[in-house]
């Protein structure tokens, strides 16, 4: 079996004693490479990959925070650790806030604290490599940004989604208009073993009980007026695949007892037609009404209700995931320049606050059409508070989240930063309360918190 190799860590500082006992302390587990100052530190980095870097913050020449910020630069940059005899709480923050993983004080470096932080450095990047390998796939597979959250209530979907689609049950997906049902339904086909069997939607809110049947079960030339040929039915089609009917809510009670015939048999009769056609179909259902209450209202049957609702997913509404608003924003940006030709790159945390502050109640597609309009009417690369429409401004109440310090620009990624900086000094530090404040999960929180250098805030 060939040994893996070991981890690359750079250790940079102009005293010699320093470097030469960090190198007896860590060469053991790591390929330990060794520099006197920033300037060869440079060329060793831009020559090879290194996984971990640890530098003394004062040095002649390029210093370590210069060093910290050329090191940040790199397509691939490594994990920063710094060292100083001059420890303070100033240095600690901006050696943080540039991106440092770490920070420890000479000359009594703790070099079973220094090992250990290397250990959690390198398992966190490979944790972080992997959900974005993750969430690449998810990309391609899906197409769309819209599924993606880090709010608790879009983890539990996404959990909810993996756990379901291996199996035949039947799921109904439940949440306002605009939620991304029909994204979860192909996320559910898409990773089942049905993947490479069709999709077939069918939109019940669109058709009267009679289309909707022929559209359906199809129908056999003659059975009707018009009906001039042989049409093949939406479960016909599905076979081997998924069926995705939405708004199963609006379906009449005549047309729910012959779906539930279809589910408990799996076969049925084309429209004038006696031949009985046999499926092979995983039906997804979706529905904008609370179906609990339109089966005691007797509008809704309470057996195919059961068939349906094998497995319940529940979407949330954007106001009540609120965190996940500067996700949305950030991928609608890119996805909307491209589309529209305008370099829409920045948004001010006065307008980020207002689209935060808005309820959305046409949910994620209201969000992306706003900002489709924000960037094609915008004058410059930058959105501002001007390029919100009047009435998400109007609408907004600013009491329900105003984290975003004003008068700077940023980018999402930027705003995002300084709103969990915000967050958590409101929350005196408290990581779960301000996870919550902005919407996320703590687990979320904190991987964010490395990604953006502030694991120790």
């Amino acid at each position: 079996m060939v040994e893996s190799k070991k981890p690359a860590i750079l250790v940079v500082d102009d005293e010699r004693s320093t470097r030469e006992g960090l190198e007896r302390a860590l060469q053991n587990r790591y390929e330990v490479l060794l520099a006197e100052d920033g300037q060869k530190a440079v060329q060793l980095l831009e020559a090879q990959h290194v996984d971990v870097l640890v530098t003394d913050l004062k040095m002649p020449g390029i210093d370590g925070m210069a060093l910290l910020r050329r090191a940040r630069s790199l397509s691939t940059p490594p994990i920063c650790i710094m060292m100083t005899a001059y420890g303070s709480i100033e240095s600690a923050v901006e050696a943080m806030q540039a991106g440092a993983y770490h920070y420890l004080t000479k000359p009594n470096i703790n070099l079973d604290e220094l090992e250990l932080v290397v250990q959690r450095g390198l398992e966190d990047r490979r944790i972080e490599s992997e959900n974005v390998s993750l969430r690449t796939q998810l990309d391609k597979k899906f197409g769309m940004e819209n599924i993606v959250g880090a709010s608790p209530a879009m983890q539990q979907v996404f959990e909810v989604v993996q756990q379901v689609a291996p199996t035949r049950a039947t799921v109904l997906i439940a949440g306002e208009t605009g939620t991304g049902k029909e994204l979860i339904a192909h996320a559910v086909h898409n990773l089942s073993p049905r993947k490479s069997g069709p999709f077939i939607a069918v939109h019940a809110a669109a058709l009267t009980s009679t289309l909707l049947e022929s559209e359906l079960f199809g129908h056999e030339k003659g059975a009707f007026t018009g009906a001039v040929e042989r049409r093949i039915g939406r479960f016909e089609l599905a076979d081997g695949g998924t069926l995705f009917l939405d708004e199963v809510g609006e379906i009449e009670p005549a047309m729910q007892v012959k779906i539930l015939r279809v589910l408990e048999e799996r076969a049925f009769e084309r429209v004038g037609g006696q031949k009985t056609i046999n499926v092979d179909v995983r039906l997804i259902a979706a529905t904008n009404k609370d179906l609990k209450k339109l089966v005691s209202e007797g509008k809704f049957r309470d057996d195919l209700f059961y068939r349906l609702s094998v497995v319940t997913v529940l979407l949330p509404p954007l106001r009540e995931r609120r965190g996940d608003v500067p996700l949305f924003v950030n991928a609608f940006l890119g996805q909307c320049s491209r589309e529209n030709n305008k370099p829409a790159r920045e948004i001010t945390p006065e307008a980020l606050n207002v689209l935060m502050a808005y309820d959305w109640p046409g949910n994620v597609r209201e969000l992306r059409n706003t900002i489709e309009q924000m960037v094609v009417l915008a004058r410059t690369e930058r959105l501002t508070l001007r390029d919100v429409p009047a009435a998400i401004r109007g609408g907004a109440d600013l009491t329900k989240i105003s984290v975003v310090r004003p008068g700077m620009t940023m980018t999402v990624e930027e705003a995002e930063r300084q709103l969990m900086i915000q967050a958590l000094k409101e929350m005196g530090g408290n990581r779960t309360r301000a996870a919550e404040k902005i919407g996320m999960s703590r687990r979320t929180l904190h991987r964010k918190l490395k990604k953006y250098g502030l694991g120790n805030f």
